[in-house]
């Protein structure tokens, strides 16, 4: 498990390890002024933090959408310069929200480089469970791309398997339920509009949507945790 501490002290060479990413492809966006500068410490060492862990995983993201360099660069220029890594994790994921469902046959090899890390057989079984790989003949696997993150992520999460797909299932019909209801609120709203304006209004509502649910899930999570907190710590 990382801890805070750790992850505020990355030098680039595991900060690009973190990304999946190499060391030149850091320091390119560096000098680009994609990622902020590090934090110089002693021996003239670069630190990094959680921020340009998010800062990374954004980029990449927007790249993987089809975004030139120059695009990129406009996009990040408009965001706010106070945004905090779930700020940041949340505007990556609404730019993922944008993109089909991709499911690619990648090797084990390509499969440890996109995870940014070594996976040995049992983090291999957890992505499996979490249907975010399929493993396949000749040591390859079908990794669903927009969950690899999350799914490395939860690697070091300390909890169980069965929590983690439990949580999963509540997730899924939740969010399913209010996909439904959200849906059905909307066709009566453009019922009787021309096919265009249904599809423009389609375009543009699919991202705020996916903003809005996860800053109102993010939100009401902090709540529930930080009364969960105060009760452990008055009983």
């Amino acid at each position: 498990m990382t801890t805070d501490a750790e992850e505020t002290s990355l030098t680039v060479d595991e900060l690009a390890a973190r990304a999946g990413v190499t060391v030149r492809t850091v320091r390119f966006y560096g000098s680009k002024g994609l990622l902020p500068p590090p934090v110089i410490g002693p021996r003239r060492v670069g630190h990094y933090g959680p921020g340009h862990v998010a800062r990374l995983a954004l980029i990449e993201e927007l790249q993987q959408q089809g975004m030139t360099l120059a695009a990129i660069e406009r996009y990040l220029r408009q965001l706010p310069p106070d945004l905090t890594p779930h700020d940041l994790a949340i505007h990556r994921a609404v730019v993922a929200s944008w993109a089909p469902d991709a499911v690619e046959t990648v090797s084990r090899r390509e499969l440890e480089r996109r995870a940014g890390r070594p996976l040995g057989e049992e983090d291999v079984e957890r992505l499996a469970a979490m249907n975010v790989v399929v493993p396949g003949d000749d040591d390859t696997f079908r990794v669903d791309a927009g969950l690899l993150r999350l799914g490395v992520q939860l690697l070091d999460v300390p909890l169980s398997q069965e929590a983690i797909l439990a949580a999963r299932k509540v997730l899924v019909e939740h969010s399913r339920a209010a996909a439904r209801e959200l849906s059905q609120l909307f066709r009566g709203e453009v019922a009787e509009r021309a096919a265009r304006d249904v599809k423009s209004l389609s375009a543009h509502m699919h991202p705020l949507v996916v903003q809005a649910l996860l800053t109102t899930f993010q939100r009401s999570l902090r709540e529930e945790l930080s009364e969960w907190l105060t009760g452990s710590g008055t009983g």
